[in-house]
């Protein structure tokens, strides 16, 4: 009936090695390997990436602070109106 998608073509010289699934150990060394590489990949990275977003917060909470203060009504401006 015609070739399927996988076999389209031939390609030669081109070698693919595979490996059953059933072999392949997904989780291998998790946790012995992966947990201290974690904390370690954080400690390094955290004064890159920390201060930036506390600097940014700070700025947002003073300019948040203020707009705050300025859009309030002086109750000094309001004495008499009756």
């Amino acid at each position: 009936m015609g070739k399927h998608f996988g076999e389209l073509a031939k390609i030669r010289g081109l070698i693919t090695y595979k490996l059953s699934p059933h072999e392949q150990r997904a989780y291998a060394g998790a946790i012995s390997n992966g947990i201290p590489n974690l904390f370690r990949r954080f400690r390094e990275n955290v004064f890159r990436v920390a201060p930036p977003f506390i600097i940014a917060y700070l700025v947002y909470e003073g300019v948040e602070r203020e707009h705050h203060r300025r859009t309030r009504k002086n109750p000094a401006d309001f004495e008499n109106d009756e």
